[in-house]
């Protein structure tokens, strides 16, 4: 008997005579993924100090939350796009045009809100339709398609316009953008803190707890599957830390206006889209794309119906956050959503998606936009001028490409 026919009968044997070992429980560090989560601790961090606090304050956090919530609904389109290989350069002109046409559905021919939502979301489907078809049915990259995306829907907003603004936009649209919750329950007082809207408490709570549960199972289905998991004690140290930040969010939140309900239409999305990316087959079938196209066609990957439909739902979320926007300004003008692609795609990259593709998450892309706003607000707040803001979001942006390039030749070295 060979020496691989003696080590398998032997490895059998073990395998029936006793139970199968436990993975080592090591501190499980992916300086890709976690590296992003500490750079955004650290730079809150910083801009505290710099700001004498004023960055954490309860008001500051809720305009932190409302001025870049469109860039984190474009940032969880954009993911996608990156995650499969590919990139969408008309975001902003998207959004300007369906902020357009829905402000002259709502105010110019006095459609009901709700069905001007509806018709304005449905029109971003078709444009992300228009664009999906060229770049996976007929073999456009979707750099070309984009670019000339960006050209004619920009010239089409101000066709819409008429090179002016419309508004104003009625009230619901004006609170989904810039509303907050109702103090349903009244407050509680928190002692030298003050009082705090119990409904946004107990909401507070509830997120708190599901997350626990989720990571808690997760983690026992990866021991369940002899995977390698934290020692118990770290994993307890990293949930009290998330929340902790939540819980701290949550009370400054609770302290001022309670919950926008922009960050609620956010959470949901960022819920939803965190599952199909996980858990759903679609979800890995744009991973498979990005990570090696070829394997992924001979797997029986339907490339082109998966490429289509990512971008029919970039085209869906630019006209939600085209609505967005135009109500938070309560007027939808002919230069909204200038540069607005830059935003979504740098808070992607920042966030840890790679520039080949097939890596990536929706909540390193919120984490990226995060750093974005952090940026540009703490810098508004110790007076830096637009030219340093700038600069510090180039460098900071091509500081995390080259982090992303310089983990994966360090993984190759190991290899």
């Amino acid at each position: 008997m060979s020496t691989a026919s003696a080590d398998t009968v032997t490895g059998v044997g073990d395998q029936q005579g006793a139970a199968p070992a436990r993975a080592p429980r090591r501190i499980s560090f992916n300086p890709r993924e976690s590296g992003i989560y500490v750079a955004f601790a650290l730079i809150v961090v910083l801009f505290s100090i710099l700001t004498g606090g004023a960055l954490l304050e309860p008001q500051n956090i809720s305009n932190l939350i409302v001025q870049n919530s469109y860039v984190l609904i474009l940032a969880i389109g954009m993911i996608l796009i990156i995650i499969a290989g590919h990139i969408d350069l008309s975001v902003g002109s998207v959004v300007a045009l369906t902020g357009a046409i829905s402000a002259v559905l709502m105010v110019n021919l006095g459609v009901a809100w709700p069905v001007a939502l509806l018709i304005t979301l449905a029109v971003g489907a078709v444009i992300g339709a228009w664009q999906g078809y060229w770049v996976a049915y007929f073999g456009i990259p979707a750099f070309i398609v984009t670019l000339a995306g960006m050209l004619i829907f920009r010239a089409l907003t101000l066709t819409v316009l008429g090179n002016q603004g419309i508004g104003p936009f009625p009230d619901e649209v004006r609170t989904l953008a810039n509303g907050f919750t109702g103090g349903y329950l009244g407050n509680i007082g928190l002692g030298p803190l003050g009082g705090a809207d119990v409904v946004s408490l107990l909401v507070g709570a509830l997120a708190i707890a599901g997350a626990i549960v989720s990571r808690w199972r997760k983690r026992t289905a990866r021991l369940n599957y002899l995977q390698e998991v934290d020692p118990l004690p770290m994993f307890l140290l990293k949930i009290a830390a998330a929340a902790a930040v939540v819980l701290f969010v949550v009370v400054q939140l609770a302290r001022y206006k309670n919950l926008p309900w922009v960050l609620i239409l956010l959470s949901v999305l960022v819920i939803g889209y965190s599952l199909v990316t996980t858990r759903a087959v679609f979800g890995r079938h744009i991973y498979a794309i990005g990570g090696n196209l070829q394997a992924a066609t001979l797997s029986g990957v339907k490339v082109k119906s998966v490429t289509f439909w990512i971008f029919v739902n970039m085209g869906v979320l630019s006209a939600l956050a085209g609505i967005i926007v135009a109500g938070r300004l309560n007027q939808a003008g002919p230069t909204a959503g200038n540069m607005f692609e830059l935003d979504a795609i740098a808070a992607a990259f920042i966030g840890g998606a790679a520039v080949q593709g097939g890596v990536g998450k929706v909540v390193g892309a919120i984490t990226g936009g995060l750093i974005m706003g952090v940026i540009n607000n703490g810098m508004s707040l110790i007076g830096a001028p637009t030219e340093s803001v700038n600069l510090v979001k180039g460098f900071v942006l091509l500081a995390a490409v080259a982090y992303d390039i310089w983990t994966k030749r360090r993984a190759r070295t190991a290899a």
